[in-house]
């Protein structure tokens, strides 16, 4: 192992926690650096009074045996359950998110699925799904306490200060803290203008992908409406999954559903106001046999997921020793919650054998 560093992880979400647990296990000294008021990215939840609902990243998945040892810790540690849920995918006989489901009831219903093939990630058992308890911020939340993580740092610029980095932030200017590292776990369009003059190659690899919008809209009802699943993949219209919050292990049973929308319908309405989206998705909601909500709050994702026809290979990171400048973030390694993970991982090792 090298000499101990002074690493900046920039980004709070699991790709930097992961980078940065890595790290500090190996002896090296690491502060996090993230915009929001907590730790956990896309692992978000949105809570009200009496109320709380997913409106991110709505499970994950665990394929690689890593990850899948992780995962386990979080279970054990009680912020980390599988999800049981019935689901259901319309319109009967679409495709869902992999694989195509089998003809089902005559349209107009919304049919649960109950394909028991085994190359099917829909069918139950085939492919297990977890949540975060009691909700999904709870493993980015487990991850960050043994961590230094200042929180409202929105970081605007590198600079250069002999063979050292600082942080300029928007809230507290150019920071004291000189760095011999800097790791950039953020969205791809936030990563290259910050890399811009320091290191051309990252920021071209970073400005070359393009990330898409996502609306959510989280609805609260006086009592949870009777349906025929637990959540739903949606392949018809603006909706691309609806979920019952409350139905996740450790949410109480809650009233609360989650809508999200697809990424090409998000972004033809990404600067429409909340009050003109929130109508279309609830007409959709309805053509699923939802029922008008008590209330609902919307929330506009900017940087949801990469667009497939720009995505780079499964690459894992980037990492320039000779600057001490690396990058990881879900949209090296595939996308979704594992990808993060592993993402971290691959730098932290690239780091730790410089």
């Amino acid at each position: 192992m090298t000499d101990s560093l002074h690493i900046a992880v920039i980004g709070a979400g699991l790709a930097g926690l992961s980078c940065a647990t890595a790290l500090q296990a190996a002896g090296h000294r690491v502060q996090v650096f993230d915009k929001s008021r907590g730790p956990s990215g896309r692992l978000s939840t949105r809570r009200g009074e009496g109320w709380q609902c997913d409106h991110g990243a709505q499970y994950f998945t665990a394929r690689d045996p890593g990850f899948r040892a992780e995962v386990a810790r979080w279970e054990a540690a009680g912020v980390a359950a599988p999800w049981l849920a019935r689901l259901g995918v319309w319109p009967p006989g679409s495709a869902g998110v992999a694989g195509v489901v089998s003809e089902g009831e005559a349209r107009g219903n919304l049919r649960p699925l109950e394909s028991s093939d085994p190359r099917d990630p829909l069918a139950p058992g085939a492919l297990q799904r977890f949540v975060g308890t009691p909700r999904m911020t709870a493993p980015a939340a487990w991850l960050a306490q043994g961590l230094t993580l200042h929180t409202e740092h929105t970081v605007q610029g590198l600079q250069r200060d002999g063979g050292a980095w600082r942080l300029l932030t928007a809230e507290h200017g150019l920071l004291a803290d000189a760095f011999d590292t800097v790791l950039l776990a953020v969205p791809s369009p936030q990563a290259g203008p910050l890399l811009g003059e320091h290191a051309p190659a990252l920021s071209a690899l970073a400005s070359g992908l393009r990330m898409r919008g996502s609306w959510a809209l989280m609805l609260r009802f006086d009592a949870t409406p009777a349906m025929p699943f637990d959540a739903a993949f949606v392949n018809q219209g603006p909706l691309r999954w609806v979920a019952h919050d409350g139905h996740k292990p450790g949410r109480g049973e809650a009233a609360t559903w989650l809508l999200h929308a697809t990424a090409e319908w998000s972004e033809a309405h990404i600067e429409d106001p909340p009050e003109t989206v929130a109508p279309l998705m609830l007409a959709a909601w309805a053509e699923l046999g939802g029922p008008p909500p008590a209330a609902w709050t919307a929330h506009r994702w900017r940087y949801a997921d990469t667009d497939p026809a720009c995505v780079p290979p499964e690459t894992g990171c980037a990492w320039l020793p000779e600057q001490g400048l690396g990058l990881c973030g879900d949209w090296l390694h595939g996308g979704k919650v594992e990808g993060a993970w592993l993402s971290g991982q691959a730098l932290a090792a690239q780091v730790r054998g410089a």
